[in-house]
């Protein structure tokens, strides 16, 4: 008959269901310090500029919805400041251009009177237009026939030409030289250029021995027979054609020059741009 073994009851088992929410607790405070250690080491520079940020835009009242609001009035404020300084400029361009003509008026006058004084109103005579005033001289009043030497009496119209002048050293002046159509070929002068050159850089060398003259300011040009006033078909025509222009350039001819005012408007409109 067989033995039946006997089993001895088990000890029980104690209850562990309480590690779950132990297990959770710890979890949670796990990332609760590592929130906290996170907000610890924020950049405290950069938190401080944002609370100033938020500040001046509470204190101020504009808000990111006002943005527009504040560029246009930027805007408008420099459409405002564009159109004074253009009507700035053009006023003072005004002045500069009614004081300008004022003194080739009074220069006019000046030249007109000794020309009348002297008795030279067949030889000088001026004329004043909207780029220049040019005084033109008759070529026997200067060289003797087929020459560039100035003769003696000329070399004191010249001077005194320039002593009129020299109160107004700032202006461009160019001496130009013109001769007829009658060819000429000599040992110094091989045509009309030549000649028209020469007489015209001597005329000026008289001028620039003026010292109140800048000899930058200073220009000579030979036309030759290629700008005739007359027809070069008569003596008087001819006569007319032989001739030395001394031009007082105009500085102020054109519109007021706004090149200033535009880089300074595009310079602010960039800076608006960027608000």
């Amino acid at each position: 008959m067989s033995k039946r073994h006997r089993h001895e009851p088990h000890e029980e088992h104690p209850d562990e269901s309480w590690l779950l929410p132990y297990s959770d607790l710890m979890t949670l405070l796990l990332a609760l310090f590592i929130v906290l250690y996170a907000a610890s080491s924020v950049n405290t520079s950069k938190l401080e500029e944002m609370n100033k940020a938020f500040k001046t835009a509470f204190s101020s009242g504009i808000g990111l919805l006002d943005k527009s609001a504040v560029i246009q009035n930027e805007k408008d404020d420099l459409d405002k400041r564009q159109k004074q300084e253009r009507a700035d400029t053009e006023q003072n361009h005004k002045s500069l251009v009614k004081q300008e003509q004022e003194n080739l008026e009074k220069l006019k006058r000046q030249l007109d009177q000794y020309i009348k004084k002297n008795g030279l109103s067949t030889q000088l005579e001026t004329q004043l237009n909207q780029s220049q005033l040019m005084i033109t001289i008759r070529d026997n009043a200067l060289f003797p026939s087929g020459t560039a030497d100035v003769k003696p009496e000329a070399r004191k119209l010249a001077v005194a030409i320039g002593t009129m002048l020299e109160k107004y050293p700032d202006y461009e002046v160019i001496v130009s030289g013109h001769t007829d159509n009658q060819p000429i070929n000599t040992f110094e002068f091989a045509s009309n250029w030549e000649l028209s050159s020469k007489r015209a850089i001597n005329f000026m060398k008289i001028l620039l021995q003026n010292p109140a003259f800048d000899p930058k300011k200073f220009s000579a040009i030979g036309y030759g027979e290629y700008r005739p006033l007359e027809k070069n078909d008569t003596d008087a025509g001819r006569a007319k054609n032989r001739r030395v222009e001394v031009s007082i350039l105009r500085k102020y001819t054109d519109a007021p020059n706004e090149s200033t005012t535009l880089n300074a408007i595009a310079h602010d409109a960039s800076q608006v741009g960027t608000l």
